[in-house]
This record gives C-alpha cells, structure tokens and sequence, in this order.
C-alpha cells in the first residue's frame, strides 16, 4: 500500500466543492491507481477525520491547441469524500456481557479547505 501523502495529490476548491463542505463532502485529486479503500485510508490518516463514503470518478483529459500543435490535457482521477461531522462513541458487548465504550477522537472538518479559500 501507498503512503497517505502519495495517495491524495491536493484538494479541489471551486465553487461546487465548496458549497458541498457543509455537507461533509470534501473533494480530492488522488492518484490514478487509487481505490477507493486507500483514499479511505489516506484522508482518515492525514486529517483525523471519520470517513463514512469515498465517490471516484475519472476525468479525461481536453484536447488543446497551441497554435498548430494538437496536443491532450492528462487524465486524473478525482475523489468526493464524505466524512463523519458528528462522531458519537459507540458501545458494544465484549465476552462477559460486559458493555464497552469506544470514543475515538475525529475531527468534524479537515481544515485545508479553510485554509487554502482564503488565499
């Protein structure tokens, strides 16, 4: 498996992304072989957050022109993540019937996105 760092190449800040953070939903540009388990992975490790669905989809790249020359844009794949922004604990019966608590500590939003509009 990849590293997380290799997996998610950067966010994806325009206008309909941006309306979605408020969803939960945070888009992504991810590595082409990626599946959907690795950037499930990658986004739960790099920014402490719960990932409840991973969307994938490819884009194909544009044909241009440069004067004479044709030339084609790259493919890339792009990825919606939709992360948990209400994270509760969680209980369930361990061997004994005894009732054990789990409350891991995620985060409710990944603060690139915060970061990266305001620039």
């Amino acid at each position: 498996m990849k590293k997380p760092e290799d997996i998610i190449k950067r966010p994806i800040v325009t206008e309909r992304s941006s309306q979605s953070i408020s969803e939960g939903k945070y888009t992504f540009e991810v590595d082409m072989k990626a599946t959907k388990v690795d950037v499930k992975y990658a986004v739960e490790k790099l920014f402490n957050v719960k990932v409840t669905d991973v969307r994938t989809m490819k884009v194909l790249g544009k044909q241009k022109r440069v004067g004479v020359h044709l030339g084609k844009t790259s493919d890339w794949k792009k990825a919606i993540v939709t992360i948990d922004t209400n994270p509760t604990e969680k209980t369930y019966l361990a061997k004994g019937g005894k009732t054990v608590k789990v409350d891991k500590k995620y985060e409710t939003s990944i603060e690139v996105f915060g970061s990266t509009a305001n620039n």
